[in-house]
């Protein structure tokens, strides 16, 4: 039996760095040694609470230090935990209160009416964390708990195969799936990161600007920043000006982000007097286009690496490394310890594997796999299959072993019996300076089956639709460019900043009637 908790990443820390400032948030600075000191007071006040080792903890806490405490502190107590998106409704969020088995619900003092109606829908506890003392009708408060009994003196060992951290899937259909990562997932996936996939050093400073209720901000941000003895300062609400301001004050040298942050960094780039000094950027969560990559990378004179995972790989599968080089419009290579390769799409029962340079789904297997999918059997064999985990995502992989994602399996597009992935459409619209943001979607066609739309997001100064088809008519064979263009104000993002395509279809996919050829 091998015991490990993903607790150790804070405690270590601790006993490594005890005085660095472990977080900055607004005009707090908390020390590696006060923060698992916080973080050990939230146990005991859990373990008040009737909370212990097995049980199931959820948290609603946007990007400030007590996430961090509730969540190690959780840990501590010996519990897996839940970590709730923000912007769920109370239904949604009761779905995953119930679904998930949650005991005990930690909710911050901003989230407190929505976490209320949740809870007593689904049932559940619920506690508070920065909610004044004295507040009337207030729920109780786990300060209050903590500072009635002694800090645990310690974590509670878990084995490592234990699950720490259930991940609810953004439910691109159906209901939202809560995926199962083990202790032993999320302390090498952090650790790899870490040590073999980045040039990260113990002075970095990080920005915390991605949700800490996401896999990618939680483990590579918030985690992986901890393994190393960093420094991670949180914002709480990404905007490109205020993560500009706060990048320059606190002398910031590593920023993670998602394409929609990178763009937002460089229209806010515009009209700032001073940009950060980054030496160390990655991007994830979605296709960074390459024109956004190149534009950053010249602006704020640093190199992007762009990686890839999913829920489901805890998250990092791939990434850009300085000891392969990078290549644009690539994801890089496997991280250590996992083999990314691509295998046979359309059969489902076993994994065929592919050789270099054809398209296939890209599989994956390694110490980054989840342990399968909560309550949910027939999806997690479907899911993993001859050990493999399939991605559900399209790609090549070459020669020199760079993967390059083609498209996500459901969004490809048949026009007329082609082919047509609209991450090729989208990277030629984007190359255009008057496209801010663009998606491509298929939306129904009574002669050719599918026909190819783009969803544009459109500069101050505005584009003709049909100024954005001849564009791409130029770039693109005849069966790839958009005969139709939409213009819209901005993007339907899910929990994880990528496009909702699937609110697209919704939006656009009724539409009918003649279209520019």
């Amino acid at each position: 039996m091998t015991m490990l908790s993903l607790a150790a990443i804070l405690a270590e820390g601790a006993r490594r760095y005890p005085e660095k400032v472990a977080v900055v948030d607004r005009d707090d600075r908390i020390t590696y040694r006060e923060l698992w000191q916080q973080s050990l007071a939230y146990a005991a006040g859990l373990r008040e609470s009737g909370v212990g080792p097995g049980d199931t903890v959820a948290i609603l806490v946007p990007n400030v230090a007590d996430f961090p405490r509730a969540y190690f502190g959780a840990l501590a107590v010996g519990a897996r935990l839940v970590p709730v998106h923000l912007l769920l409704t109370a239904d949604e969020m009761a779905y995953v209160l119930r679904d998930s088995g949650t005991d005990v619900l930690v909710a911050h003092a901003s989230q407190l009416s929505t976490a209320a109606a949740a809870a007593e829908l689904a049932g559940v506890r619920l506690v508070s964390v920065g909610v004044p003392a004295g507040t009337p009708g207030a729920p109780p408060r786990l300060e209050e708990a903590a500072a009635a009994v002694a800090p645990l003196p310690t974590y509670v060992s878990r084995e490592a195969e234990d699950v720490a951290v259930v991940f609810y899937t953004s439910g691109t259909t159906g209901e939202p799936k809560g995926a199962l990562l083990t202790h032993l997932n999320l302390v090498m996936n952090a650790t790899v990161n870490i040590f073999d996939a980045n040039d990260a050093r113990e002075d970095d400073v990080v920005l915390g600007c991605l949700p800490l209720f996401h896999t990618y901000g939680q483990t590579v941000g918030m985690n992986g920043t901890f393994r190393l003895g960093g420094t991670l300062v949180l914002l709480a609400r990404f905007t490109g000006e205020a993560a500009i301001e706060l990048m320059v004050r606190e002398r910031v040298t590593v920023f993670h982000g998602v394409p929609t942050m990178y763009i937002g960094l460089l229209e806010a780039a515009a009209k700032a007097d001073k940009l950060p000094e980054l030496r160390l950027c990655v991007s994830g969560g979605a296709s960074l286009p390459v024109a956004v990559l190149e534009r950053f990378s010249e602006l704020f004179r640093s190199t992007v690496f762009e990686g890839y995972g999913l829920s489901e790989t805890s998250p990092t599968a791939t990434t850009n490394q300085p000891a392969f080089g990078t290549r644009a419009g690539s994801i890089g290579h496997p991280i250590w310890g996992v083999e990314v390769e691509i295998a046979r799409a359309e059969v489902d029962e076993r994994i065929e594997l592919l050789p270099v340079g054809e398209l296939g789904e890209i599989v994956i297997r390694g110490h980054n796999v989840f342990a399968g999918y909560l309550n949910r059997p027939e999806e997690t064999a479907a899911a993993v299959v001859d050990g493999w985990f399939r991605s559900g995502d399209l790609g090549v992989k070459d020669a020199e072993g760079f993967i390059t994602i083609v498209d996500r399996k459901k969004d490809l597009v048949i026009r007329g019996g082609f082919n047509v992935y609209p991450r090729e459409v989208e990277e030629a619209l984007a190359r255009h300076p008057a496209v801010v943001q663009v998606a491509v979607i298929g939306v129904p066609d009574e002669v050719h089956g599918e026909e190819i739309c783009a969803v544009v997001v459109a500069g101050p100064g505005g584009v003709a639709e049909q100024e954005l088809i001849d564009w791409s008519k130029e770039r693109l064979g005849r069966h790839k460019y958009p005969r139709q263009v939409r213009f819209v104000d901005a993007l339907p993002m899910g929990p994880s900043f990528k496009v909702l395509k699937r609110e697209l279809r919704k939006t656009f996919g009724s539409e009918g009637g003649e279209q520019p050829g």
